[in-house]
């Protein structure tokens, strides 16, 4: 918990975890509307702040039976292993990544293994961990036919800042994290720290104090804390992330402020570019990231992972993407190539590395991280880019 002088600047980190169980408790009950004796399945790594909040204290604070996962939503054995524990167990609350929910849809797209399992115990399900795009929340919901929730917080806030409430406020608007969560003063600020109006968007900080449950500090480092965190916008916590706020007050988080890419003078969102990658009925995954590039200054690169079985010349898809990126955002974005893969990098968790990609991409030194879940798809990406790059995109 960060707390503010009477002048508004921070005057001191309060070392007292005391209120994070609270935070947990608070969360569990009215976040995830789940009441003792339910069930409560987070799909992550007990070592990552989801698992340590979510798979352990939280649930276990809220006198829930919590599941506990090794394994991957697909071929463990197939594509219905999620479905299968969530009917064996009778899990009333699911949270996983948006990832998970892709690869599932790859392999299963018209939800047939899901049909073969009762998931009516199945009442709510929420999504965090990256941005969820629309095509995925909208297809788990067309599947599920319950609230799909995309949530936003950190592993530095240790609990959602951004969610709607279960069963209470669940008018969800696909592309949205939802509104702030109570403890939590969200603001759109400006390069200036000045807030914005509805729909411009700007970067997402969080005024202080902060509430309890979030980062104290960074072990023996507290400048490189404050400066990373606190020193951009006087008076806020700055998350990293840029997006906007609707007229309902409803936020958009559009990814980290470092996905921007500046493309012959113009800023432009790679995760927008991705949108209307991933809604193409063909794509299973993607990422946009942006390559440097000696005449525009940086030009964007569609990363795809086709859907299963599709007999789609590739030529063809490619053109596709290159139109509706056109279409949608503009000539100005220059997405011109599309580089198929089999698969994506990611954090066991889910997360998609796109700074590896980037650097891969650039031709930089890289180093695998050691969070990474199969190192073996460094070898495919790499012969993949590499082709590309000897055409000089």
């Amino acid at each position: 918990m960060y707390t503010s002088g009477t002048t508004g600047k921070p005057k001191g980190v309060v070392r007292d975890t005391g209120g994070y169980a609270t935070a947990l408790k608070f969360s569990m009950t009215h976040i995830y509307n789940t009441q003792p004796g339910d069930t409560f399945w987070a799909a992550s790594d007990v070592g990552w702040v989801v698992g340590h909040s979510y798979i352990v204290y939280g649930p276990l604070i809220n006198r829930n039976t919590t599941v506990l996962f090794e394994g991957k939503p697909v071929r463990t054995p197939d594509a219905s292993t999620f479905w299968r524990v969530i009917s064996e167990h009778q899990v009333r609350v699911m949270f996983t990544a948006p990832t998970a929910i892709r690869a599932i849809r790859k392999e299963d797209p018209e939800g047939e293994m899901l049909r073969k399992f009762d998931l009516s115990s199945l009442k709510f399900q929420f999504l965090a961990g990256e941005r969820c795009d629309v095509s995925t929340l909208t297809w788990l919901q067309d599947q599920l036919q319950i609230p799909v929730i995309d949530h936003w917080w950190q592993t530095e806030s240790g609990w959602p800042m951004l969610s709607l409430f279960a069963g209470e406020n669940s008018q969800v608007k696909p592309g949205s994290a939802g509104m702030a969560v109570p403890g939590y003063q969200i603001e759109i600020l400006n390069e200036k720290g000045e807030q914005l109006p509805a729909n411009e968007e700007g970067f997402v900080a969080i005024r202080l104090p902060l509430p309890p449950g979030t980062l104290l500090d960074i072990w023996q480092d507290e400048q490189r804390f404050r400066k990373g965190y606190l020193e951009k916008f006087e008076g806020y916590y700055f998350s990293g992330d840029g997006g906007f706020r609707d007229e309902d007050g409803y936020f958009f988080i559009t990814g980290r402020v470092d996905d921007v890419i500046n493309v012959a003078g113009h800023r432009l969102s790679t995760a927008e570019m991705e949108e209307v990658v991933s809604a193409h009925p063909d794509v299973a995954e993607c990422a946009v990231i942006g390559v440097n590039n000696e005449l525009k200054g940086q030009i964007p690169l569609a990363i795809v992972v086709k859907k299963m079985n599709l007999l789609k010349d590739e030529t063809q898809l490619e053109i596709e993407l290159i139109q509706a990126v056109r279409n949608t955002i503009g000539a100005v974005a220059s997405m011109k190539t599309v580089v198929f893969v089999n698969r994506l990098p990611k954090t066991r968790s889910g997360k998609i590395l796109r700074k590896l990609l980037r650097d891969m991409a650039d031709g930089n030194q890289f180093q695998i991280p050691s969070t990474i879940d199969d190192a073996g798809v460094i070898e495919e990406l790499e012969l993949s880019l590499n082709a590309i790059k000897a055409l000089d995109i």
